[in-house]
């Protein structure tokens, strides 16, 4: 990924890039959950937003 904020494309998009600390952070707040959650889910799931949505949302029993 691009450490270039304004160059972002569709696989910016569809991806938590896990080593961009901005990126977990943002995702950790947007589901209620700990920067460590966030970094745990990432670690089973891998980066796609789509599952990584899904699996927060699971954890938050919604």
């Amino acid at each position: 990924m691009s450490d270039d904020k304004a160059n972002r494309g569709g696989a910016d998009r569809s991806r938590v890039a896990a080593g961009e600390e901005y990126e977990v952070e943002h995702f950790a707040r947007k589901h209620g959950i700990s920067v460590a959650q966030a970094e745990e889910l990432i670690k089973e799931h891998g980066n796609s937003r789509e599952k990584l949505d899904a699996a927060a949302g699971a954890l938050m029993g919604g």
